[in-house]
């Protein structure tokens, strides 16, 4: 996006895309060993116990000989992106107001491939952070027709896995 050798100053250069310059020099701070220990046991002990909050986990976890309060419990659950599993209130009652689409796959048999495609996006802890893969799936078969993996939330590298499933099978 900036390139340091143009001719144009790295400043003018920011200033033509509306950006910070200070967000061009920006490195984000690698997490720590021991806090990529602690997010592994804190995502197990979610997985165990969905229902579990912040409060919960740090005691389970204090219980297991670790020192950590729930600040930082609950700083590794938002950077990790999970939460407790609660009932909502009214989450059964529908708003009125809102449109209800049809569910257009409700009376379809589907039995040959490439009738209907469906996408799913998941994460894969790894050794230090985590990764999303992005899969494009055929209904019928049951087959990956195309998939990508990325380190961060964005849509390119859905997009680009889409695209690669329609050139592939069209």
């Amino acid at each position: 996006m900036i390139d340091k050798t143009h001719q144009l100053s790295v400043r003018q250069q920011s200033q033509l895309i509306q950006i910070n310059r200070s967000t061009l020099y920006y490195k984000p701070k690698e997490i720590s060993s021991t806090d990529l220990s602690l997010m592994r046991l804190i995502d197990e002990i979610h997985l165990d116990y969905p229902f579990m909050g912040s409060r919960m986990i740090r005691d389970m976890l204090q219980r297991q000989g670790h020192k950590i309060g729930r600040r930082k419990v609950r700083r590794l659950m938002r950077l990790m992106g999970i939460h407790a599993l609660y009932p909502k209130p009214n989450t059964s009652k529908p708003n009125l107001a809102h449109r209800i689409f049809p569910y257009l796959l409700k009376n379809m048999v589907i039995d040959h491939s490439n009738q209907v495609w469906c996408t799913d996006i998941t994460y894969i802890p790894m050794a230090k952070g985590f990764v999303y893969l992005c899969a494009i799936i055929d209904w019928h078969s049951r087959k990956v027709l195309a998939h990508r993996v990325s380190i961060s939330m964005e849509t390119d590298f859905c997009i680009d896995a889409l695209q690669e499933a329609i050139v592939m099978w069209f």
